[in-house]
């Protein structure tokens, strides 16, 4: 009888430490499996040309396009099609966010007042124009650090190629494409986004 009830002891045990193994197993599959989290553009407070705070918080539920600007850039003639969708589809849950940028052959070197006055006289922009910010490199603002790190936006790796680099962010706030500096902002592409295509 004590051999019986040591040998269903050693039994149970047995199966005990199984299912647990196989619990385990099943735990580790799951942490593998399950999607990064991703970050939202809405943890973001930056300052605008003015010296204003901008909350990208206040963009909830709309969708927002953010590009790199330049004054001085063979594509600075951008504007004049960003400020077009802009006035086209602002009443349409739509948002574009420029941050001027000097890191591509210093083609934006003005003061954040120079860059004002540009933008107002040349092309009539009246979308939101932040302080200029660094979009690439050691000094590369948390911003950016956000849309080129898929570590950090949940979609992709990406590198600023130029001036104008387009990011086009959905209406929760997430990464939802990464557009060529030379693709203009009346594209295809991006109209089709805008309204939902």
């Amino acid at each position: 009888m004590k051999k019986l009830v040591t040998l269903f002891s050693v039994v149970a045990l047995f199966y005990s430490c199984q299912n647990q193994a196989q619990k385990n197993q099943t735990t580790s599959a799951t942490a593998i499996t399950t999607p990064m989290s991703a970050e939202t553009i809405y943890q973001f407070k930056v300052e605008d040309l003015d010296g204003n705070a901008f909350d990208f918080a206040s963009l909830k539920g709309k969708k927002i396009l953010v590009v790199n600007t330049a004054s001085e850039c063979g594509l600075t003639p951008q504007y004049e099609q960003l400020q077009a969708i802009y006035e086209k589809y602002k009443d349409q849950n739509f948002v574009i966010v420029g941050f001027p940028a000097n890191n591509f052959g210093s083609q934006e070197p003005g003061s954040n007042a120079q860059i004002a006055t540009f933008c107002q006289k040349n092309y009539g922009v009246t979308f939101p124009m932040m302080s200029k910010i660094s979009v690439k490199g050691s000094d590369m603002h948390a911003v950016y650090q956000f849309l080129t790190q898929k570590a950090k936006n949940g979609l992709q790796d990406s590198d600023v190629e130029w001036n104008f680099q387009k990011y086009l962010i959905n209406e929760n706030g997430e990464l939802a494409k990464v557009i060529s500096p030379r693709v203009l902002p009346t594209d295809a592409e991006i109209v089709n986004w805008i309204e939902g295509k």
